[in-house]
């Protein structure tokens, strides 16, 4: 039971942007930068430093939907996204994308634990500095959306093909315009 009156019925986060719009559209924006928008980053690579935060800090609905997200953009590969949840190292993923989740990891613990080895770490496997100051702002803006979903107790259901369709449309279309369908695009003017 959430702890606010937030809409029935829209699951997470969509809840809580629903119930205030108008600080949904610049946290719908930043998530479209950071997740969808070209970069040097797949969109399944950095959905992966998404749900791998999501998942150190306990948040059932971004771990789950990130990670379906995340699958949808790799080839449905969802054995891939919990292997990076449970051991990162160990997954098939690059040596790059390893040194960031290192770096993504140190944030959701607080920015202060990064280190320079871990920023030098992360080059020597390949990282831009583009590539590592998305990778923390990911971390941290993720460790504020896991709070967000959690602090106000929103409705996070436990059907893994809710998540799995839900991921493939967000996968496929973004974010702000998937927000469409529970923000208005404008504030009506009284």
């Amino acid at each position: 039971m959430p702890h606010i009156a937030l809409p029935e019925g829209l699951q997470g986060i969509r809840s809580a942007m629903a119930f205030r719009p108008e600080t949904a559209k610049p946290l719908n924006e930043l998530v479209e930068i950071l997740l969808h928008a070209p970069n040097s980053l797949s969109p399944g690579e950095r959905e992966l430093i998404a749900t791998y935060v999501s998942s150190r800090n306990d948040c059932y609905f971004c771990q789950t939907i990130h990670g379906a997200i995340a699958a949808a953009s790799l080839n449905d590969d969802e054995d891939l996204v919990r292997q990076v949840k449970t051991d990162f190292m160990q997954a098939k993923i690059s040596s790059k994308l390893k040194a960031l989740l290192v770096i993504a990891g140190k944030v959701q613990m607080g920015g202060k634990h990064v280190t320079e080895q871990d920023v030098a770490d992360a080059r020597a496997a390949g990282a831009t500095d583009m590539e590592i100051h998305d990778t923390v702002l990911i971390a941290a803006a993720f460790c504020m959306y896991n709070r967000y979903v959690d602090g106000l107790a929103t409705w996070q259901p436990v059907d893994d093909a809710l998540y799995r369709e839900r991921g493939k449309k967000v996968a496929r279309e973004g974010y702000v315009q998937m927000s469409r369908e529970y923000i208005p695009s404008e504030t009506p003017t009284r």
